[in-house]
């Protein structure tokens, strides 16, 4: 199947999934660090709805990796010594985890204000919870510390891929851009176990 993963790299629909939520992490985190401080006009409120929906974007898009995943499988993991497979293991899975949390913590923050959730004005969700002024103040903390922790798991994954092409020399960042965009540099040596 065009787009499914191999055994010694991920396909086209792993790649484009995992590049677009990162550009939407970014935009996310421009906007989220950006738009408390615009003064209250209509344009505040255009940044704050398009906070929301692409907030709602990204879990879409997390649950539609994570089913890919299930479905298309996995690379083999690189050579390499066990601590870093498990550190590897516990950073996807945090980061996933993430995915899910920033933007439901979102959700019902959202809902405890009682304010309406239209998704790019096309689509209006439920609220999650009622609307509840003690949760809404816990929800925003919530939301804004969950996101902190996927920046920064996300920085930490990020540079460990560089780490991994510049000083272990290996293809575990080459496997995630397409074919050919990244030379992987030949070893000098193979890497410790």
């Amino acid at each position: 199947m065009i787009g499914r993963n191999t055994d010694d790299r991920w396909g086209a629909v792993s790649q484009s999934l995992h590049w677009l939520i990162v550009v939407l992490i970014v935009v996310m985190a421009w906007l989220g660090l950006t738009m408390t401080d615009l003064p209250n006009t209509p344009y505040k409120i255009r940044i704050y709805a398009l906070h929301k929906s692409i907030g709602l974007t990204i879990l879409a898009l997390a649950a539609l990796r994570l089913l890919w995943r299930w479905h298309a499988g996995a690379p083999h993991a690189l050579p390499g010594p066990r601590w870093q497979h498990r550190v590897a293991t516990f950073t996807h899975a945090g980061l996933y985890l993430l995915l899910f949390a920033v933007p439901i913590s979102g959700w019902v923050t959202n809902s405890a204000a009682g304010f309406p959730l239209p998704w790019f004005g096309l689509v209006h969700l439920p609220p999650l919870v009622g609307q509840d002024e003690a949760l809404h103040e816990l929800g925003e903390d919530w939301h804004e510390w969950l996101f902190w922790a996927l920046a920064a798991l996300s920085l930490a994954h990020a540079g460990a891929a560089f780490w991994h092409h510049l000083f272990q020399r290996d293809a575990t960042l080459a496997r995630m851009l397409p074919s050919r965009w990244l030379h992987v540099p030949a070893s000098k040596e193979p890497p410790h176990a």
